[in-house]
């Protein structure tokens, strides 16, 4: 009897511990689901980015991509749903997503860029080229086997893509491509079209689109909020009137024998703007890229006050390394008054971080038009050539 009694206890101080760890394991998850949903309560709002659109809707959000420089361009249409969810009246011709989503494959640093910025690199499972790949935490991954190369645009490994099977693939749709094999696999593929935009701001602001997709909503606007604050603050120290100059600015270099710009219209020519300086191919419209030949580019750009150059040079770069590259460069005068701007890829991480850094990048660009406005400012991305 002592023995029955005995075991009778056992089994009710079991079944009590194991009510005890389910009312416990039932409290996490409604603590969990409330925090999701008080996350998901946080909206994202597109204020300088023209490439992508949120629609909210009750249990669903749609989301509209577009080229930002092209109003009549292919619309991608998607429906945000919250994950295990099938929500009534999602339109037919929107692509479902799951969210939050717990794994992607970037193909383009600027992608990565988001990521690295909202501090979730875990995320990333699949990158393209490792070429000037500098942070820490992905190479660490890759060290791992936590994150995959999947190859470049135009010869991706699908089978390394099904092996990782992640929950989504961004895409950049106006590159190269070699995407329509990918659409076999199945994964579905988003658009990132952040490069296309025309603003600094604009492009930085995609960091809200990922924190969408990550259901990190609150840590993207928070991101985003200093990011826009500081640039705000310093482009108000160029504004009309506040700086008695505004230096003319070249960009670019001769490739094959054509010179590679961008249009007055760009990301870049508004960063010039902001930081107090002027393009100067400010009055051409595009807003993409532009390709010129010298004597179009030395009648526009001989007298430029400097001349911006972002590359990846193989040592140090010098004046007498640039004038190697092609005499004539000798004789703009941004080369003869030590004007030059220069950002070494294979030093810096240009494209992996400055997306969502352009305050940064504002600051570098004013410490060199005008010192006097930022004294202490110590140079990241851009410094004058020695």
């Amino acid at each position: 009897m002592n023995k029955y009694l005995a075991g009778c206890c056992l089994v009710m101080l079991l079944a009590a511990s194991c009510a005890s760890k389910s009312n416990q394991q039932e409290k996490e998850d409604v603590s969990l689901q409330k925090a999701v949903a008080a996350d998901h309560n946080v909206r994202i709002v597109p204020t300088y980015a023209q490439g992508f659109e949120l629609d909210y809707k009750d249990g669903y959000i749609l989301m509209d991509i577009k080229d930002p420089q092209n109003e009549e361009s292919t619309r991608f249409k998607y429906a945000l749903v919250p994950r295990g969810t099938r929500p009534a009246g999602i339109p037919t011709d929107y692509t479902v997503i799951e969210t939050p989503v717990r794994s992607v494959i970037c193909m383009t640093s600027l992608q990565l860029s988001n990521f690295i910025k909202l501090g979730v690199e875990d995320k990333v499972v699949g990158i393209t080229s490792t070429r000037h790949l500098f942070s820490p935490t992905v190479n660490r991954q890759l060290k791992e086997g936590k994150t995959a190369k999947i190859g470049i645009e135009g010869n991706f490994d699908n089978e390394v893509i099904m092996s990782i099977n992640p929950d989504l693939i961004l895409i950049s749709p106006f590159k190269r491509g070699g995407y329509e094999t990918m659409k076999d696999v199945g994964i579905p593929l988003i658009p990132h079209l952040g490069y296309k935009e025309t603003t600094p701001l604009g492009q930085a602001e995609w960091i809200k689109f990922v924190g969408l997709l990550l259901g990190i909503e609150q840590e993207a606007n928070d991101k985003f909020a200093a990011i826009e604050g500081r640039y705000n603050e310093l482009k108000a120290l160029t504004a009309e009137g506040k700086v008695k100059k505004r230096p003319v600015v070249l960009s670019g270099e001769i490739h094959g024998g054509n010179w590679y710009a961008v249009g007055g219209k760009s990301f870049l020519a508004q960063l010039f703007k902001d930081a107090g300086a002027d393009y100067f191919l400010k009055d051409d419209d595009r807003s993409g890229g532009v390709t010129l030949d010298f004597e179009t580019v030395y009648n526009q750009g001989d007298e430029a006050d400097y001349w911006r150059i972002v590359n990846s040079y193989p040592g140090t770069y010098s004046y007498d390394a640039l004038k190697e590259q092609d005499p004539r460069y000798a004789d703009f005068r941004a080369f003869k008054e030590k004007g030059v701007i220069y950002c070494n890829m294979r030093e810096k991480p240009f494209y992996e971080s400055m997306p969502t850094e352009p305050e940064v990048l504002l600051a570098d660009l004013l410490h060199i038009f005008h010192p006097d406005l930022l004294p202490d400012h110590t140079p990241v991305y851009y410094n004058l050539l020695k």
